[in-house]
């Protein structure tokens, strides 16, 4: 049974606060940088494919970093190569089905899928029309339920997009899960997206990871980063969810459960 553990009503965009402290994200890269060589103790990879989704309105020059350390660990990791994310626009889901059937035909296994923001998006609904082709589906700071409006980035959206407005039942679509194992990653200190946006419905093959990340600077948090090294490394037809609580030391105190309720919110609706 999926296990539930946030009221839809409790959310909102965040406040000023959380915007604010996007302004880490070039400290995350920094870090990301120093911690670089301890980020190679990772678990290694096994060589299968993995395609990289960018956010909202970013292409990938964003997503470099962290194919290279996917690559460094041994995944042949790839860009998703249809420009800027301005969302779906005509040909590029059929451009993008096209290049992960072509990626499970040129390494004859099946292909993770990691999408960062609306990238994530893109990733969730790639793998419900695959199914047979995707290994497992990776999310960062995702917005697939709730609302529009509980994001700071939906009249971007809009503007980009061309889409004035998307139907709720369109919406409503995209919280049912992938077939497939699906881990979504994100923050509570997310300054874009409502960090209950975020949250998956826990199931034998869906999980949440909690990590303390701007939203910008996610995709090369060091902690998001292990966690995705981690999830991808698990043998095929073997997939476990993430045990934070059999984690010792030091990764137990970086890795919370994401199920301990709601953020203290001491700065009311403006946080």
């Amino acid at each position: 049974m999926a296990k539930k553990f946030f009221s839809q009503q409790e959310a909102q965009a965040p406040g000023l606060v959380r915007m604010a402290l996007e302004l880490r994200a070039p400290w995350e890269f920094g870090m990301a940088l120093a911690a670089y060589p301890f980020m190679q103790k990772a678990p290694a990879g096994d060589g299968h494919p993995v395609l990289v989704f960018p956010g909202l309105a970013a292409g990938d020059a964003t997503t470099i970093f962290l194919r290279r350390f996917l690559k460094d660990l041994g995944y042949p990791a790839y860009a998703w190569e249809q420009g800027l994310n301005f969302g779906p626009r005509p040909g590029v889901l059929e451009a993008c089905i096209d290049r992960i059937l072509a990626l499970r035909e040129q390494h004859g296994q099946r292909v993770s899928l990691i999408g960062w923001s609306l990238g994530g998006v893109y990733a969730r609904e790639l793998a419900k029309l695959l199914p047979g082709d995707v290994r497992l589906v990776i999310s960062l700071g995702s917005p697939f339920r709730g609302s529009p409006q509980m994001t700071n980035a939906w009249r971007l959206y809009q503007w980009v997009s061309g889409e004035p407005d998307i139907e709720a039942h369109q919406f409503a679509a995209l919280a049912h899960k992938p077939p497939v194992p699906t881990t979504s990653i994100f923050s509570r200190t997310d300054g874009v997206v409502a960090w209950q946006c975020s949250v998956e419905d826990e199931t034998a093959t869906s999980e949440n990871i909690e990590v303390h990340a701007s939203h910008v600077g996610m995709g090369m948090n060091p902690l998001a980063m292990y966690a995705i090294a981690d999830r991808l490394a698990q043998p095929e037809g073997q997939w476990k969810r993430f045990d934070h609580r059999g984690h010792k030391g030091l990764k137990k105190l970086l890795f919370q459960d994401p199920q301990r309720g709601a953020l203290p919110n001491p700065f009311f609706s403006w946080y």
